[in-house]
């Protein structure tokens, strides 16, 4: 065999598994989305965008990020620094702190349901110390920012994990000596963390928040367990598109609008957090 094939052996089975599963659906919704009345044309995007609800749900899924994503990286760094100076224990808390990773979106919503509903914890511990004379019904109409708080909080809860476990393991790839010099010449803890750990992280934080910040525009199954229809997202009017009112088009339509707004996300992250040519840990 010559040696200079085998690289491109190697990557056939990853070629074959994007071009099956990604590249082929993608072409076969683009394609969907960018036809209507027998031909090419625009009448899916201008349905879309047109609609009502369209601006309500880009204004949730938006600010739903804004508020989600930021907490989210404080806690994975406040948490990943913490793992990274434990001597003994270490492997256990890493293991209990991405616990909800291995719970799926409709499961954590369920959860959360279970604290908020009229008949869930939330209720009973405020019966239970005579707060309020019977339940409240706090995911309803008449309590929008329960609702979202609710939304935000179980997202907080399920998906910090998957920031966790990345800058973790950016931060084990730092040089201990850089700590070591620092400390010597008198440096605080914060000064470590602001001089060394952030500028050496910016590879792990550019792969956390760009994953994160994906995610949080793709979320559907906690807001449909706490919101329902009191919440729009970008996600569930895909959903409700393509289910509940049988338009394919619109569906794909959104679903490549979904996928701009991700894009242009990610290439946001990557020009703010971007890494200097020839810059190593």
């Amino acid at each position: 065999m010559n040696p200079r094939l085998l690289p491109y052996i190697l990557i056939l089975p990853v070629t074959l598994f994007l071009i099956v599963f990604f590249l082929y659906p993608f072409a076969l919704v683009a394609q969907e989305a960018f036809t209507a009345g027998g031909g090419l044309s625009l009448q899916n995007f201008r349905e879309v965008v047109g609609y009502w609800k369209f601006p309500i749900s880009l204004r949730n899924t938006l600010l739903l990020a804004a508020a989600v994503v930021p907490v989210q990286l404080a806690l994975a760094l406040l948490m990943a620094t913490m793992v990274n100076r434990m001597n003994r224990g270490r492997d256990l808390v890493l293991y209990v702190w991405t616990i909800p990773l291995g719970i799926s979106d409709l499961a954590a919503g369920i959860i959360w349901l279970a604290i908020f509903e009229q008949s869930g914890f939330l209720n009973s511990m405020m019966g239970g110390l005579g707060l309020i004379d019977r339940p409240a019904n706090f995911l309803s109409y008449q309590h929008p920012m329960i609702v979202f708080t609710a939304i935000a909080l179980a997202e907080i809860w399920r998906a910090t994990a998957i920031m966790l476990v990345i800058l973790v393991a950016g931060i084990g790839l730092i040089p201990k000596e850089y700590y070591e010099a620092a400390e010597v010449f008198g440096a605080s803890p914060w000064q470590r963390f602001v001089k060394i750990t952030l500028p050496l992280l910016r590879p792990s934080l550019q792969t956390a928040l760009i994953l994160r910040v994906v995610l949080a525009f793709e979320i559907f199954a906690v807001v449909a367990a706490l919101g329902g229809t009191i919440f729009p997202v970008l996600m569930g009017e895909i959903y409700a598109y393509q289910f509940d009112l049988l338009n394919g088009g619109a569906a794909a339509a959104l679903a490549l609008i979904v996928l701009a707004i991700s894009i242009a996300f990610t290439l946001i992250i990557l020009r703010v957090l971007r890494v200097p040519k020839g810059a190593t840990i």
